[in-house]
């Protein structure tokens, strides 16, 4: 077992030019608690009860779906309708909590301190780092929604609000809805931004910050519990952080699971459109386990050779799909519109980050409610990610980044892609793109455009590259919760959780609600990481204050 108190290398396993400044005087040691041994071939370094009770837990959860599907679906649509409904005020207020903390952070002298100490240096380059922030963060998400949702928005806020015989609206139009074309364009596009700009980043940015500070600072092991030791001292160890690490991982796996199901569901949608694969779980299945075999290669490759290269090679795939549809749409309405976007954006921004007193109560607790749980679910998966990326930034630096430039790259995606499906179904009358599945949009709507195939191929080649890249980082992330730290545990420890993330993703489609049980069980782990997040709030807070500048 290593001190890292004294090791001169940080719990992710970087080396450090220097120690860190300051030490929390915890006499625990990275793997204390370990179970170490063999199982034939196979080695195994895992935490004790950690692995434990979340490895057996989830293959109960597995068992239990696929033995009684449709019981396990009426409990899935229970937990999902309970908690948008009663607890969408929580998500919408704990989101803008997050905000408002890193805002404060930025501006405070709190954002002098180096992440590793006073010399430390970037192991990344900005354009690697920036490459790995994006695509681990939201890539699958913005394929799926990145048509489908301005679309949705732009249809239900040109559709005005109606209101049922209990005097509660039945409509899904955000906020009050539009009163023109051109409202409804700019409203629109501006809840979809808003889903996915300053506030997801936000969720990420205090884990993210949290776990970097106490690591690298504070010498603590890469647990998403060493972010609390100011709040419970040495009592983190213990069963205290038991549970905080168990929920992390259970928020990881379903968040994960979540995104690969929408991953599988829109590549056979691609498939489908390009090749006549049939669009039904089956092919699902074979795709989620076509891609989880790739992800595995890549784990086994580890951080540098897998999921950087990929990262890379991804954001510039992305870019240029981006740049062609820029150029082949509307490119003459795309380019002020994507100023126009934003100042909408800003715009709205007080009104839909409001948790009280909304009318748009589909609105409210069927997409931003769902939305937050998700992000919130991936924080403990990005968040770690991201801390151990980002060593040597100063924590103004690092907030600004991982704030604004993904962000802005979520701006420029939703307002080309979602802008160019707008603008086909509003300026020329393609009416395909919203008679489309929610899956085939994307597609739909490269269809009006040249070298449909060609750019549907790539489409397809996006969502599988963004598929393994975070179904290898989140393994990454859960096998370091889940042995206590450590990030050179056996790779057999990954592999399983790589394969169970793929399980988890399969038995949920396979489930008589579909896509409705994957979103049921992210916004339930959302809602228990969620108060994990709110008091992680308070211990950066504390850490920081304690912190040498």
């Amino acid at each position: 077992m290593t001190d890292i108190r004294n090791s001169g290398q940080t719990s992710a396993g970087i080396p450090l030019e220097n120690p860190p400044d300051d030490q929390t005087g915890s006499d625990y040691s990275i793997g204390q608690d370990n179970i170490e041994g063999k199982f034939g071939p196979i080695g195994f370094d895992i935490h004790n009860p950690v692995f434990a009770v979340s490895a057996l837990t989830v293959i109960a959860f597995v068992a239990y779906t696929l033995i009684m599907p449709e019981q396990a679906n009426s409990v899935f649509s229970l937990l999902f309708s309970t908690v948008t409904k009663s607890f969408d005020w929580f998500f919408i207020s704990a989101a803008d909590i997050f905000v408002i903390l890193c805002l404060v952070i930025v501006i405070s002298p709190y954002g002098k301190i180096r992440l590793g100490g006073r010399e430390a240096k970037p192991d990344f380059s900005y354009l690697s780092w920036f490459s790995m922030l994006f695509a681990a963060g939201m890539g699958i998400g913005l394929m799926f929604y990145g048509v489908s949702e301005p679309l949705s928005h732009f249809s239900s806020s040109l559709g005005g609000t109606a209101v049922g015989a209990d005097g509660i609206r039945t409509d899904w139009a955000p906020l009050g809805a539009a009163t023109s074309q051109e409202e409804a364009i700019r409203l629109g596009m501006a809840a979809s931004i808003f889903h996915w700009a300053l506030h997801p980043w936000a969720i990420y940015a205090v884990v993210a910050l949290s776990l970097a500070f106490f690591s690298y600072n504070k010498g603590l092991p890469l647990t998403i519990r060493s972010a609390f030791y100011p709040i419970f001292g040495e009592r983190v160890w213990g069963w205290p952080g038991h549970i905080i690490d168990i929920v992390a991982v259970f928020a990881t796996l379903f968040g994960l699971a979540t995104s690969l199901g929408l991953g599988a569901i829109q590549a056979n949608s691609g498939f489908n459109k390009l090749f006549d694969m049939p669009i039904d779980t089956t092919w699902q299945v074979i795709l989620i386990v076509g891609i989880t075999a790739i992800a595995l290669f890549s784990v086994v490759r580890g951080l540098e050779a897998g999921v950087k290269l990929l990262s890379e090679i991804n954001m510039g795939i992305a870019a240029l799909l981006i740049l062609f549809v820029l150029i082949a749409g509307p490119t003459l309405f795309l380019l002020p519109d994507i100023l126009n976007f934003l100042g909408a954006y800003l715009q709205y921004l007080p009104a839909l980050s409001n948790p009280v007193g909304r009318e748009d109560v589909n609105f409210m607790q069927g997409w931003t409610s769902f939305y937050w749980a998700w992000w919130i679910s991936w924080s403990p998966f990005v968040g770690m990610f991201i801390a151990r990326v980002s060593r040597g930034r100063t924590v103004r630096e690092f907030l600004i980044s991982v704030l604004l430039i993904p962000s802005l790259v979520c701006v420029l995606w939703m307002s080309i892609f979602g802008g160019a499906a707008i603008s086909q179904v509003a300026r020329d009358g393609y009416t395909a793109v919203t008679e489309a599945a929610l899956p085939v949009q994307l597609f739909t709507m490269l269809d009006a455009l040249p070298l449909a195939s060609i750019t549907s191929f790539i489409g397809i080649v996006l969502v599988i590259v963004f598929f393994v890249t975070s179904s290898d980082s989140g393994s990454l992330v859960i096998d370091t919760i889940a042995s206590g730290g450590k990030v050179d545990a056996p790779i057999p420890q990954r592999v399983f959780w790589c394969l169970f993330e793929g399980l988890i993703a399969i038995v949920l489609l396979l489930s008589a609600g579909g896509l409705k049980s994957l979103q049921s069980m992210v916004i339930s782990t959302g809602l228990l990481f969620t108060v994990v997040l709110l008091v992680m709030c308070v211990s950066i807070w504390r850490g920081l204050a304690n912190e040498p500048r």
